[in-house]
């Protein structure tokens, strides 16, 4: 189940998504279910975010008889933002093997809390399909919003992005830069603190996953 928060935001409210969410938010819990939770909750979530992708019939022999099929059109590539957003490309992958993957490296600078880039590896043609930008956590949206430009710029235009939990600042500046972006989030948590985190949140997705506190 997903319901709109507003135009162009998607929140999850599944039972087992929430479920799920629950356990990554408790601080508990150690780095290894971290991982798997993150994958899990990826994979629930791509079902909704991949919705409208153009298909193409094809035609195959089945045991019995031959049939026409729907496949995908385009070639969807996923772009995790680095590091805390590979554990949830994987559960994307894991569904749709086929994907393309892209990766960004963005490093949130601990005093203006604006990105800086360190890393970019895209596929050359990524215009000519979806793209998925993943992040767990979307929080003042400068990483997000950075990470989309340069999708941009590389001539994607048929953007969406997944995430865990968003605050409400870090939706107000991603809809405002990329208004033409779809965010889809298990939650939307209530405020950011004076550091930039989300609260209440789940604490830094990078650290946790990794198990580097």
């Amino acid at each position: 189940m997903a319901r709109e928060y507003a135009p162009g935001v998607v929140v999850f409210d599944h039972p087992l998504i929430q479920h799920k969410l629950s356990y990554l938010r408790d601080k508990s819990v150690s780095h290894r279910p971290f991982r798997a939770l993150l994958y899990q909750i990826a994979g629930l979530m791509v079902y909704e975010v991949t919705e409208g992708l153009p298909t193409h019939g094809v035609r195959i022999e089945t045991p019995i008889e031959t049939m026409t099929c729907q496949r995908l059109s385009a070639a969807v590539t996923v772009v995790p933002v680095l590091r805390s957003g590979l554990g949830m490309a994987e559960g994307i992958m894991e569904m749709m093997p086929e994907a393309r993957i892209g990766h960004l490296g963005l490093a949130r600078d601990e005093h203006t809390l604006e990105p800086r880039v360190y890393l970019q590896r895209l596929p050359k043609d990524i215009a000519a399909g979806p793209v998925i930008l993943v992040d767990p956590m979307l929080a003042t949206g400068g990483s997000a919003s950075a990470a989309a430009r340069i999708l941009k710029d590389e001539g994607a235009s048929d953007m969406r992005m997944i995430c865990l939990v968003a605050s409400p600042e870090g939706i107000t500046r991603l809809r405002r830069d990329h208004p033409d972006m779809t965010i889809y989030t298990a939650a939307v948590d209530r405020q950011l603190n004076e550091k930039g985190f989300i609260c209440p949140g789940l604490g830094d997705a990078g650290d946790r996953m990794y198990g580097t506190e």
